[in-house]
C-alpha cells in the first residue's frame, strides 16, 4: 500500500516492507550445539584421517565422568574438556550422548578382553578352567571403577531404559558368554553334569562380584573366584570328576 509522506512522495507501509531485499540477504547456514555449521560434522571424503588416540581420549573422559557424574549429569563440554578436545572433533564421532556412551561400554569391555589371553579350556585341569573363566567375570578385572559405573547405570534404569538395555546387552552379557561357553565346553567333555543348570551357575559367579562389593566397598579378593569356585564345583561336577 502507498502513502503520501510530508514531502507528497510515495513511501512504502511497514506492512508491504515484509520480504522485501530477502531476496538478496545470505541465508546464514544450521548450526549444530557444537555452535559450527552443521556441514562441518561430517569430514569430506579423503579429508585428515581420525586419530585412534583422540577417540581413547574421549572415550576414557566418557567413562571417567560416567563414573563420576552418571550418565543424566554427564556433558559433551565436560567430556571435551578432560579429553582436551573441542566440540566438533567429538560431534565428527558420535552424534549425541546416548552413542558415545555405547561405545564406551563396547571400549571397556574390549580393553578387559584384551587383558588377558583367550581362555584354552582343553588345555587345563576342568576346574581350574572353571576357576579361570570365573575370574574373568569380575567387572573390576580391568577398571577399579566399574562397580560405580554399573551403579550409575542401574539408577538410570527408569529415566534412560535403552541405555540400560545397551550396558546389559554391549557389557554384561559378552562378559557371562565366556563362562557360559566354558561350562558349555566342560559338558561336552564330560567334566560338568550334563543336567547343571548352566544359567543359574553363570548368574550365581556374576553376582557374587556385586555381593562382595557391596558388603566391603574395596577391591576384589584375590582368592575370590577359588573360594566361589570351590563352593560350586562340587555341585556341578561329574560324578567320576575329583
Amino acid at each position: 500500500m502507498w502513502m503520501p509522506n510530508k514531502e507528497g512522495r510515495h513511501a512504502v507501509s511497514s506492512k508491504d516492507q515484509t520480504g522485501v531485499g530477502r531476496a538478496h540477504r545470505p541465508r546464514r547456514k544450521a548450526v549444530t550445539e557444537t555452535g559450527a555449521p552443521e556441514q562441518e560434522r561430517t569430514p569430506h571424503p579423503g579429508g585428515r584421517p581420525r586419530d585412534p588416540a583422540i577417540e581413547e581420549a574421549i572415550l576414557k573422559a566418557t567413562r571417567e565422568r560416567l563414573a563420576t557424574d552418571g550418565y543424566t549429569r554427564m556433558t559433551i563440554g565436560d567430556v571435551v574438556a578432560d579429553a582436551g578436545v573441542t566440540r566438533p572433533t567429538l560431534y565428527r564421532r558420535w552424534p549425541n550422548k546416548h552413542e558415545l556412551v555405547v561405545d564406551a561400554l563396547h571400549y571397556g569391555l574390549q580393553k578387559q578382553r584384551d587383558a588377558y589371553p583367550p581362555l584354552d579350556v582343553d588345555g587345563v585341569p576342568p576346574v581350574e578352567a572353571f576357576t579361570e573363566a570365573v575370574r574373568r567375570l569380575d567387572p573390576r578385572y580391568h577398571n577399579e571403577r566399574a562397580m560405580v559405573l554399573h551403579g550409575n547405570f542401574m539408577g538410570e534404569a527408569e529415566r534412560e531404559p535403552a541405555l540400560f538395555e545397551q550396558m546389559r546387552e554391549h557389557g554384561n552379557k559378552p562378559r557371562c558368554a565366556e563362562l557360559t561357553r566354558t561350562l558349555q565346553r566342560l559338558q561336552d567333555t564330560g567334566a560338568v553334569r550334563a543336567d547343571a543348570d548352566l544359567e543359574t551357575v553363570v548368574a550365581l559367579c556374576f553376582g557374587s562380584y556385586f555381593g562382595d562389593y557391596l558388603q566391603t566397598g574395596a577391591s576384589t579378593p584375590s582368592d575370590h573366584a577359588d573360594r566361589v569356585v570351590a563352593v560350586l564345583w562340587p555341585t556341578i561336577r561329574a560324578d567320576e570328576q575329583g
